[in-house]
Formats: C-alpha cells, structure tokens, sequence
C-alpha cells in the first residue's frame, strides 16, 4: 500500500523522543507521531503511551516535500471507533480524559459547591482543572526559576 495522505497503516515503534515516535512503515520509510498526537487524553512522556517495537495502527496525515511523514496514532483510532472530533471526552465528572486520574486532592471544595456530586459538576469540575493547571504552571515556574539561577541564567554574570 502507498503511502498517501488518509491512508491508514501498521507499523513499529522505532525510537522515541521527547517530542514524539518515529514508526517505521510496511514500506520501509519512516515517519513520525508527535506527542500531540499520540491519544486524546493529555501526554506527559510518551513512554507512558508507547515502548520501542510496539505494533500501532497510525493514519497518515502528511508526506512533505522533503520526504517528511507526519502519523497520527490518535486518527486513526478515532476513525477505527466512529468518533468525530466533536464527540471528544468532556472533562467533567469520572472521564478518562485524564485529570481525575491524576491523584492528589480530594473532590469539591471549590467554588462549585460540596463533594461535586449535585447539579454543578461541570461548574466544580472546571474550577478543579482551573486550580489544578494553576498549580501544575507555578510548580513548573519555580523550577525554571531554580534552573536558571543555578545556571546563571537570563543576561549571564554581571560584575
């Protein structure tokens, strides 16, 4: 089978990066999944998602001039299950989308009122992933804070 812009494939997992996966094709040509579209649900390290020599099922989304192919892991089971990107997961309640598997915190307490189970659940769960993201960007601010500072960072030594 050629490979076109659409078409779906089998391949294996080659490498995998920061960034995403190289998947090595029927053809022998080599392409790439970015971590953006390896699932639906948020990724952190791909190799929470994939390891070298898995078998997946991607869906070719461009072949550039340059010989570049772009995969979709995330396309093609979209496609394989009937989902349209309409139909995405909504983050509210017990969805897989993938905050409430996060642990850490207990449910309600915020401003959508007590334990999140009466009819504000989208109310409450907004507010959650609100105050979760919040954290989630400080902790990640301070770290670049402390990196910088151990390395000198922004504007080198002054003296």
């Amino acid at each position: 089978m050629a490979i076109e812009v659409g078409n779906k494939l089998t391949g294996k997992v080659t490498g995998i990066t920061r960034f995403g996966a190289f998947v090595t094709l029927p053809e022998g040509a080599t392409g790439l999944v970015h971590i953006s579209e390896i699932s639906d649900s948020y990724v952190k390290d791909v190799h929470d998602f994939l390891h070298v020599d898995d078998e997946v099922t991607v869906k070719v989304i461009s072949v550039g001039a340059d010989g570049k192919i772009a995969l979709s892991i995330r396309q093609a089971n979209e496609s394989a299950t009937g989902a349209s990107s309409s139909s995405r997961p909504s983050y509210g309640g017990n969805s897989q989308g993938g905050y409430e598997r996060r642990g850490g915190r207990g449910q309600g307490g915020n401003r959508g009122g007590g334990g999140g189970g009466g009819g504000g659940g989208h109310r409450g769960s907004f507010d959650q992933l609100m105050n979760r993201f919040l954290k989630d960007s400080e902790e990640r601010l301070s770290a670049l804070r402390r990196n910088e500072s151990k390395r000198g960072g922004r504007g080198g030594r002054r003296g």
